[in-house]
């Protein structure tokens, strides 16, 4: 499946999941009557629900809010989202020092990187 397919899955059970039938008529009365900017057509809408298209940031804001879904996992997907959190949760639990360790890594060129990996992988591999 792609992408706009997949974002179109995601809004129709978001529409469904918030009371609402995912038809291009329905999501077009309820976009614009939100929406400050100009009106959407039916097409436009339809593009979506249909994996034709992905909005905007800006009206998929709209939509998240409306919907109260977090934007993120209406435009990525909830397993995105947690990964991304996952990630996020390692990085702020980790003592000062080793962020002080990784900044410096990721500082050095491409070259000395390579070298501090093997020495970080031989004295990992001994650990085990």
């Amino acid at each position: 499946m792609n992408e706009k397919a997949e974002f179109a899955t995601r809004l129709k059970k978001a529409m469904t999941d918030a009371g609402y039938e995912p038809r291009p008529a329905v999501l077009e009365k309820q976009f614009n009557s939100r929406y400050w900017g100009k009106s959407l057509s039916f097409q436009a809408v339809s593009r979506w629900l249909n994996g034709q298209s992905i909005p905007s940031q800006e009206k998929l804001q709209i939509l998240a809010e409306w919907l109260a879904i977090e934007p993120q996992a209406l435009r990525y997907g909830e397993e995105t989202v947690r990964a991304v959190k996952a990630k996020k949760d390692r990085w702020s639990k980790m003592a000062p020092e080793d962020r002080d360790l990784v900044d410096a890594l990721l500082s050095l060129p491409v070259s000395k990187k390579k070298l501090v990996k093997e020495v970080v992988m031989a004295f990992s591999s001994q650990v085990q």
